[in-house]
């Protein structure tokens, strides 16, 4: 007979890397609602197909007994167990790209799933990684 593994919500550095530059803009970001109910960003994975999965992260007040969860100075971040699988490995950066352009990007983010980061063209057909 085989011992459960016990499930835990905590997530470290081994998992999911938040940069210093992203952590910063994501704490002011935070201390900026006004709105008491929200306690997390949320860090999200949809879509799929030829272009591949779509990351993002929007501010939430729910939290779930099976999110995964990152605290810092001033905020957490939360992930939920879909999520997390496609999320294991990847840095949230903030970058900028031109003069007045910053944005949050993902890297690494083919880590966990082995795909390629590149498309040769699927037409449609799915297949890309």
């Amino acid at each position: 007979m085989s011992a459960a593994v016990a499930y835990s919500s905590e997530l470290s550095n081994d998992d999911l890397i938040v940069s210093e530059s992203a952590q910063e803009v994501m704490k002011k970001l935070f201390s900026d609602v006004e709105d008491d109910d929200i306690t997390s960003i949320r860090v999200f994975v949809s879509g799929g197909g030829c272009s591949g999965m779509t990351y993002g992260m929007t501010f939430t007040g729910d939290t779930g007994e099976y999110d995964k969860i990152m605290k810092f100075d001033g905020f957490e971040v939360a992930i939920d167990t879909v999520a997390y699988h496609y999320l294991q490995g990847v840095e949230i950066d903030y970058v900028e790209t031109a003069p007045g352009s910053a944005s949050f990007v993902f890297n690494n983010v083919f880590q966990a799933t082995g795909g390629s980061g590149a498309c040769g063209g699927c037409g449609g057909g799915g297949g890309c990684a």
